[in-house]
């Protein structure tokens, strides 16, 4: 087969009613692309029916999702939904079925397990498929620059959510909290706020972890001349700076107990007083803060005071890192190559492959570094050769792993640990119930506590028939 220029999936951003936590009714349940080769025409996101198997293959019989590619059998695979549990089955095919880089019989799968027939690489959805299934794999124009902040955050269904959910609130006068991995956009989601407000001030920046705290106080609320020695002029802080505007406070969960003490009494007052003056002086901003800091736990050790967490908690928005929304992977490889000059640079299923394997633990930011490198590289198309030590690791492990693995009717492979190729299985009822009555019932901090998606830890209960309402305080 050709390597081709690579599609790029483009979503229709659309409007959602965001809950704490997803209904226990986890319907909905399908596949979502995240790899096809160029010219293979594949459904964005494809529903699996309770009451109808989806056959995967080159020549699937009427209902099935036909692959035209030579890497696919002419029946390859079957994905059931049997009452909670997600099936799927290898027909014998040629050369095999993959979830999560392992080679299966019969596996369950999990929500967020990545399921491999031939080049063709999908990403299990366990709830709410319908809000993939208007999305559409077209070929894409070369990228440019983004208008605004908003459309600088790109991506398909998820980052559609957040983009709704910043222009929701935009205009709210509340504080807002970003809540992220290293790399997911923070900053940018900032910037999108300030520019949906129409506050008329500007977008101040202020990285509270890389300040000593000895300064910090000096570079929020500024000084008088003869504050200290080497003040020898007066010195606007960043507060006040963005008089008027929005103040944006980076990695918030780092900044000193002392320093959190002040802040909050300017966030109660609305008014600063510079080092040196003992006159206060108001100040209108919009406070957002960013943290990659588990701020909750934080607050139970006292490293972080509970009152000034109640006051930045006004509205709290959670970035998705990037091994949850990989559906986003080709898009966001066309812009960067886009960036890069590179938007005709032929791309191999080889390299697209190897970027769909790796979990991206800095996520956007390392996948744009990464992307960059292999067009310096490369003296023609990219291929796996041009793909980062760390991608190029996993997929040799995964592929170690696969080697010698079969699944069996009671297996269950998922995608937590897919550099040791196979996941554990399942928490016995036993442990869920634990972990219920630990967390009073709170399905976040569960989901937060096992490291996964809330979506599969309602699965779990449905599957034990337990209630989260069974277990929280009256």
């Amino acid at each position: 087969m050709n390597a081709g220029t690579i599609d790029a999936m483009s979503v229709k951003t659309e409007t959602f009613d965001i809950a704490e936590e997803p209904a226990a009714d986890v319907g909905g349940v399908g596949l979502v692309t995240l790899y096809a080769p160029e010219g293979t025409i594949v459904p964005a996101a494809i529903a699996v029916l309770p009451t109808h198997a989806l056959v995967i293959g080159r020549e699937p019989p009427p209902g099935g999702l036909a692959l035209p590619l030579a890497s696919v059998s002419r029946v390859h695979a079957r994905v059931a939904l049997r009452g909670a549990e997600i099936t799927v089955e290898d027909l014998e095919s040629r050369n095999g079925t993959l979830v999560n880089g392992v080679k299966v019989e019969r596996a369950f799968l999990e929500h967020g397990d990545e399921l491999r027939v031939g080049e063709v690489v999908f990403k299990v959805v366990g709830a709410e498929i319908e809000r993939f299934l208007d999305a559409a794999v077209t070929v894409a124009a070369a990228a440019s620059a983004p208008a605004s902040a908003l459309e600088a955050l790109h991506g398909g269904v998820s980052m559609a959510r957040v983009r709704h959910e910043i222009l929701r609130i935009a205009g709210a006068d509340l504080s807002v909290l970003v809540l992220g991995e290293t790399g997911t956009g923070k900053e940018l989601v900032a910037r999108a706020l300030h520019e949906a407000s129409g506050r008329p001030g500007r977008l101040s920046t202020v990285n509270c972890a890389a300040i000593p705290a000895t300064l910090l106080e000096s570079e929020l609320f500024g000084y008088k001349r003869g504050a200290f020695t080497g003040a020898d002029r007066d010195r606007i802080g960043i507060v006040k700076s963005a008089d008027g505007g929005t103040l944006f406070l980076d990695e918030i969960g780092d900044m000193p107990l002392e320093a959190q003490a002040k802040l909050l009494r300017m966030l109660e007052t609305r008014q600063v007083t510079p080092l040196g003056s003992y006159v206060a002086e108001p100040v209108d901003v919009r406070i957002v803060c960013a943290t990659h800091r588990p701020l909750m736990r934080f607050v139970r050790e006292d490293r972080f005071r509970a009152d000034l967490f109640a006051r930045i908690n006004g509205h709290t928005i959670e970035l998705p890192p990037l091994r949850e929304r990989k559906e986003d992977l080709v898009l966001l490889t066309r812009l960067f190559l886009a960036q890069a000059g590179a938007s005709s640079m032929r791309v191999t299923p080889a390299f697209m492959i190897g970027l769909v394997s790796y979990d991206w633990p800095f996520n956007v930011r390392e996948l744009e570094a990464a992307i960059k490198r292999a067009v310096a590289l490369a003296q023609g198309p990219l291929d796996e050769e041009h793909l980062p030590t760390a991608a190029v690791a996993a997929m040799k492990e995964l592929r170690s792993g696969g080697a010698d693995a079969t699944g069996s009717s009671s297996s269950t492979i998922g995608a937590s640990s897919k550099t040791n190729a196979a996941r554990g299985v399942a928490p016995s009822e036993q442990v869920l119930r634990a972990l219920l009555e630990r967390h009073a019932g709170n399905v976040a901090a569960l989901a937060r506590e096992l490291g996964k998606d809330r979506v599969q830890i309602h699965r779990w209960l449905k599957r034990y028939e337990l209630s989260p309402g069974d277990f929280r305080s009256p």
